[in-house]
């Protein structure tokens, strides 16, 4: 209107007036489309009138404004629709997220701690990743753990793994009874090439931190400056694989004093890879950005994982970090007997002083497992 009020050449450009009710169409509700419709209808008949347009002229241009705003007002009703379902879908993952990965708190028994999952689906709250941080009779108990595969069958796995620890937990004052709990639950329910790696984890008295790993990646323990790699001092098959393996899984026992950190953290975080197809350096990040808050520390790696991976991750990650606080007291002091064993005593702790984890891909751990199952059997048969 302005154009043909200025340059008396309006009428040219009348189509383009459809084009309010167009863009109002992807972001207004039906309401507002019609207002825009009806006000380039209005516009449009002035300036036809103004020069004297033909009526059948002018009426195609009036019948081509309404059609494009009734199809208008007809794709903001739908694309409502569709926004309400994905509100309602978002709520409902959001609650079973939080059923099932519950969102641990900032101190937990004797630790601080803090927690950050990303799952790879870009509108997914829940994937095959999972975790628990539990206070228990027996002490803090925890688990990471990653499932094979992705989707539904993923999440049901996770849930299942994720209530029978939680049940273990309290019940069995033994870690590796807790272990064996879940592998008989996973060979009931799971698959012959399922599997589920992780590792379980407890705190059963001031110094002593119990573990047991399960084909996951090696935790990274945090003592002072240094960073370095819990790798097992014998490695179990990942859960749900026993069978297969005939190996049963073994107890690790480590030192775990006052200052003293732990990350647990799942494949998705050590095989992100950049542009060059470069992984990212968990260990080097860590000691770039460890401090004595938990979430700081998780939240400034996670947000460093993001730039090396150019802002989206391509598999689940979980990150799990537990920091036991300095007492004023100072009364946490080690055992006497803790560093250095396992379950049967005078084996090394598997701390291993490095810059970077060894960490073998979880692809290339278990064909080998199974492929020596395989193997032994073959051999027996």
């Amino acid at each position: 209107m302005c154009v043909d009020l200025v340059g008396g050449t309006g009428k040219i450009w009348l189509p383009l007036l459809a084009a309010g009710p167009a863009l109002a169409a992807a972001t207004s509700r039906p309401l507002k489309v019609l207002g825009v419709g009806l006000v380039a209808a209005l516009l449009g008949a002035a300036i036809g009138v103004r020069h004297g347009m033909p009526a059948s002229e002018l009426g195609v241009v009036l019948a081509a404004l309404v059609t494009v705003t009734l199809a208008g007002a007809l794709a903001g009703a739908l694309r409502g629709r569709r926004e309400r379902v994905l509100a309602a879908v978002r709520s409902v993952a959001e609650t079973a997220q939080h059923a099932l990965l519950k969102p641990v708190p900032e101190t937990v028994g004797p630790f601080q701690a803090a927690v950050h999952y990303t799952a790879a689906a870009a509108e997914a709250r829940i994937g095959g990743d999972l975790y628990a941080l539990i206070p228990t009779p027996h002490g803090v108990r925890m688990i990471v753990g990653d499932v094979r595969g992705k989707g539904l069958p993923a999440v049901g796995t996770a849930a299942l793994v994720l209530g029978v620890f939680r049940e273990a937990a309290y019940d069995e004052p033994d870690l590796l009874d807790v272990v064996c709990r879940i592998e008989r639950s996973l060979a009931r329910n799971l698959g012959y090439d399922d599997f589920v790696t992780a590792v379980v984890a407890g705190y059963p008295e001031p110094g002593r931190l119990e573990m047991v790993n399960c084909g996951h990646a090696p935790p990274l323990m945090i003592r002072g400056t240094d960073v370095v790699t819990v790798t097992p001092v014998r490695p179990s098959p990942p859960l749900g694989l026993r069978a297969l393996s005939g190996e049963a899984p073994s107890l690790q026992v480590v030192s775990f004093s006052e200052g003293d950190q732990l990350l647990l953290y799942t494949d998705g975080v050590t095989e992100a890879r950049d542009a060059d197809r470069e992984f990212y350096p968990l260990a080097e990040g860590l000691t770039r950005h460890v401090c004595d808050e938990p979430s700081r520390t998780l939240a400034a790696l996670h947000q460093e994982l993001l730039a090396h991976v150019g802002g989206r991750l391509h598999d689940d990650a979980a990150l799990l970090l537990l920091r036991k606080p300095v007492a004023a007291s100072g009364t946490d002091t080690p055992r006497a007997d803790a560093p250095g064993t396992d379950a049967s005593g005078g084996r090394p702790d598997g701390l291993t002083p490095t810059g970077t984890p060894v960490v073998r891909p979880l692809a290339e751990q278990t064909e080998e497992a199974i492929g020596d199952a395989f193997d032994d059997r073959e051999g027996a048969a």
